[in-house]
């Protein structure tokens, strides 16, 4: 779901255009602990999930400067896509992918391969589909290698009590954990937290979030796809895979918003809808407005709108007793500045961050592999799985009509897919299309997924 920047490149062309290539290690001659393998110094990649995010995560890896770093391994549950992928990357970087064929995994068990042939101390990137992400999780930590997930991190609560779990078994291990949460790394957003936390915004009493873009809406499955593959390529639009367009998407906004509170929201609640006129198959609504309350009373809001021809805007905003602030800026960009009081208008800007020299998905990778490199504390599991817990409650809220609590989402045993792990290309699908091709999509009032 990646989208275009506003010059029309995509974020993975900004990097490369922008980044520093011909990535040189900045620790030559240093020590590094025992925990990191190999005695050159190399870590070895297992990327298990080679679609564009994980293609465009090695180039963030490659890209930095606490290498050196080879793509060693590779999965994905597709063969095209993997041999795609190992192409692409293959031509890019010649020098620093060596995935022979037999270290090329296809299937549900791709991943277990993919990590088996790493060493303790390597690291594998997470980078598929969230329904699959707490086992893999579970599975590099049990082996004993650091992990770079991307968003988001599982479907439903017992998938983030899981991620939660293995957090901490990472955190006993000395394992590193980066979540792909990249708007934490932005040096823009830290210096506002850091003005926000001194006093300069005042009382923090309104947050608000704006996700207003066009998404095309899926199609009707073609005959010759098979059910189950079809669902698993389309996976923003099925609950069961991602967790849906909303949680996949939003989850960033939902981020920033707990990250400005500094805290976790107690309760949400919501409205969404679809279009009278829709011809969209999936599981998704194409609206939703979410307010989430925190323990002091302060409230946060998220607005979402998925339909073309309709006023777009892609922004996050904090309104405290002395001003407002901008925090982030269109597709995730580093867009902060104050306001001289609450009107967010051009003509009223106090002060503004200048534009960012290091995007934010390179300064998570930065930030990873430094604290890999000399031993670092360095574990984003659970604050990624709390902020995931957030934008659950929010979809939930709105999907089944009523106001969700915290603790009963934390507590909730409601799964998309049990038996997630015993899962094989034969298998039924979780859902299944009706005569018009559509798939069961949430009514207020009468579904259930907390």
């Amino acid at each position: 779901m990646r989208k275009p920047l506003p010059n029309g490149t995509s974020r993975r062309q900004f990097l490369q255009q922008t980044g520093r290539m011909g990535a040189v290690s900045a620790l030559a001659g240093t020590t590094l602990p025992h925990v990191h393998a190999a005695e050159n110094h190399t870590l070895n990649l297992a990327l298990i999930g080679c679609g564009g995010r994980g293609s465009g995560a090695i180039v963030d890896a490659f890209d930095s400067p606490h290498g050196p770093l080879r793509l060693f391994t590779m999965a994905d549950l597709f063969e095209h896509r993997l041999q795609g992928a190992w192409r692409t990357l293959s031509d890019k970087y010649p020098d620093r992918v060596e995935v022979p064929y037999d270290r090329r995994f296809i299937g549900f068990d791709a991943y277990r391969k993919a990590i088996d042939t790493l060493r303790p101390g390597d690291i594998a990137l997470l980078t598929g589909y969230a329904a699959f992400r707490p086992a893999q999780l579970e599975y590099a930590v049990a082996k004993g290698v650091h992990v770079f997930m991307e968003k988001s991190f599982a479907c439903d609560p017992p998938g983030v009590r899981r991620i939660i779990a293995a957090g901490e078994e990472a955190e006993r291990k000395n394992l590193k954990i980066a979540a792909g949460l990249m708007c934490r790394h932005s040096r823009n957003r830290q210096e506002l937290i850091r003005r926000m936390r001194e006093g300069e915004l005042g009382e923090i009493q309104m947050i608000r979030a704006c996700r207003m873009q066009p998404v095309g809406p899926l199609g009707r499955r073609p005959v010759e796809q098979k059910e189950l593959a079809w669902q698993l390529r389309n996976f923003t639009s099925f609950l069961w895979v991602s967790g849906g367009l909303f949680a996949e998407m939003d989850i960033h906004q939902i981020d920033e918003i707990c990250w400005i509170k500094d805290a976790w929201p107690v309760s949400a609640h919501g409205i969404g809808g679809r279009a009278v006129d829709s011809t969209d198959c999936s599981q998704n609504l194409d609206s939703f407005s979410i307010e989430w309350t925190f323990a002091d009373g302060t409230k946060a809001y998220d607005v979402v709108r998925y339909l073309a021809n309709c006023h777009d805007e892609f922004a996050t905003y904090i309104h405290g007793t002395r001003r407002a602030a901008q925090f982030s800026g269109n597709i995730r960009a580093g867009t902060v500045r104050t306001y001289k009081n609450q009107v967010i208008a051009p003509k009223n800007v106090e002060w503004q961050a200048p534009p960012e020299t290091e995007t934010p998905w390179q300064a998570e990778w930065n930030a990873f592999l430094r604290a890999i490199r000399l031993d670092l504390p360095h574990n984003e599991a659970k604050r990624a799985a709390l902020s995931n817990l957030a934008d659950i409650m929010g979809r939930a809220a709105v999907h089944m009509g009523r106001v969700i609590t915290w603790d009963e989402a934390m507590a909730s045993n409601f799964q998309f897919c049990p038996g997630l792990e015993q899962m094989t290309f034969e298998s039924d699908p979780p859902v299944r299309e009706d005569g018009q091709g559509r798939y069961p999509v949430p009514v207020p009032g009468k579904w259930v997924e907390i």
